[in-house]
């Protein structure tokens, strides 16, 4: 029940409740299906797992969570509010909305980022390619860079690299992290040894803002709208991948709750833009950055799934999040179960190394002061940097051809010497330029090359500290 010390705030909340709810009515197409938010309140729990699972089951717009203090906030109504003091949470309003600013105008909306491409391009032309990777539901560009020696060509030696910013359109502070990879790399380009090595033996790309037309929204419209632009309710382009899409009650058929995972599977054009993309270049690893909580999520996002190689996919989170002073782990492990998200999709579809990494923290939130950039941006480099760093690790890369020709359609699968006996570890999508990039810790394995065009070819091999590299000539 609400705290008696939030009384006063209580009142302003349904005092703006009216006004707000006035306002969105006549001039914003937005609030057909719900009432607008007017409150930011804070849950309690007792038990944190539990508690975080059954307010997960009531689809609410959780804007982030404390897992220390075992508490998350909630950006909901008046009638949302007395729903969740009816199934007795522990619930204390925090802020009306009504007293949110806009963003901080340092911030970047989809003109912005654009124009900041267009720049790095323009001052760094043969270590950048810029390019348009698609087209947003209302037809605005989603502009990538790739950062690479010779950048203009695609060099299929080189592993590739994906980092992107903002599913979620309020979450300001992804790509501001995203900009800043791009200026760190390329400012010390020539001058660090580690970045020029990084920047010459791979292919970087870099995706700041993917949901440009939500972004639109939160500084025209609602600077705590979530989704995308789809008509007059939005959809939660992060709970629209087609892998285990509406699968494990992780998202909601509800078309006004913040995490509506649209009419199908792959439904929206942003969701299909990243999917080409990812496609295209094949990234080993991805990190896909969202606010707020201080989290390093890795797939899988249903409640008791793991990944075929967790021993490295959970390990290189853990790492990021030590280095973070992050908590680690799953969606299901660290807040709510998670279906149709975007780092399930990659590592189902292409073994993609995915994660999302929730900046900031709950006194931050969704819009801190842009005073709170610098640090933001400053400590997240220890992630980003150990990810491109992994790439010379412990793994195993090389091609396929047959002929002397790249054979584009193949598979690996991937066993591990256990004792005297190999046993069954991962299976792979070989790349279409002919290529596979595996990251796995020192041990023996046994790979297998299969496809319908070649025949089966079988190697083993030892991995130790750094890459080992097995061509397949069939």
């Amino acid at each position: 029940m609400i705290r008696s010390q939030n009384v006063l705030i209580k009142v302003a909340c349904l005092f703006s409740l009216f006004s707000l709810s006035a306002y969105a009515h006549q001039y914003s197409p937005f609030a057909q299906f719900q009432m607008p938010s007017t409150m930011i309140a804070k849950i309690q729990f007792t038990n944190y797992k539990l508690g975080m699972w059954k307010l997960n089951k009531l689809h609410l717009d959780v804007a982030g969570v404390d897992i220390k203090n075992k508490s998350a906030d909630v950006v909901i109504n008046q009638a949302e509010l007395s729903k969740l003091e009816n199934l007795g949470f522990n619930v204390s309003v925090t802020m009306s909305t009504s007293l949110m600013r806009a963003p901080d105008s340092q911030y970047k909306n989809p003109d912005k980022i654009e124009h900041i491409l267009q720049d790095f391009h323009s001052r760094y032309p043969d270590l950048t390619q810029l390019k348009v990777v698609g087209k947003s539901l209302q037809g605005r560009s989603i502009w990538a860079i790739k950062i690479s020696e010779q950048a203009i060509a695609h060099n299929p030696a080189k592993p590739a690299v994906l980092f992107n910013g903002m599913h979620h359109a309020r979450e300001v502070m992804g790509p501001e992290v995203a900009l800043d990879i791009i200026e760190t790399l390329l400012t010390n380009y020539g001058k660090d040894s580690k970045i020029t090595h990084w920047v010459n033996s791979s292919e970087i790309w870099v995706l700041p803002m993917f949901n440009v037309d939500g972004n639109n929204i939160v500084w025209t419209n609602d600077n705590m709208w979530r989704k995308n632009a789809r008509e007059n309710y939005g959809v939660d382009i992060n709970r629209n991948y087609p892998y285990a899409w509406g699968s494990c009650n992780g998202s909601s058929g509800n078309k006004s709750a913040q995490d509506y995972r649209g009419a199908s599977a792959g439904s929206e054009p942003e969701t299909q833009v990243m999917m080409n993309f990812v496609k295209e270049i094949r990234p080993v690893f991805d990190i896909s950055y969202h606010s707020y909580s201080e989290l390093v999520i890795y797939p899988m996002g249903c409640s008791g799934v793991h990944t075929q190689n967790a021993d490295v996919v959970e390990k290189i989170g853990k790492e990021m999040g030590s280095q973070l002073g992050y908590t680690a782990g799953t969606a299901w492990e660290t807040l709510y179960s998670v279906d149709g998200g975007d780092i399930d999709w990659m590592y189902a579809e292409y073994q993609v190394i995915p994660y999302v990494i929730e900046v900031n923290s709950r006194n931050e939130g969704f819009q801190p002061n842009f005073s709170k950039r610098k640090p933001t941006v400053e400590l997240n480099r220890k992630a980003w940097q150990l990810i491109l760093e992994r790439l010379d690790g412990s793994g195993i890369h090389g091609s396929v051809s047959s002929n002397n020709k790249v054979v584009s359609d193949f598979n690996v699968k991937v066993q591990k010497k256990n004792g005297e006996s190999y046993s069954d570890y991962m299976s792979y999508r070989g790349n279409a330029d002919g290529t596979y990039n595996l990251i796995l810790n020192p041990g023996d394995y046994r790979l297998t090359i299969t496809g319908p065009t070649i025949e089966t070819s079988v190697q083993e091999t030892s991995v130790n500290q750094s890459r080992a590299q097995v061509n397949f000539e069939l």
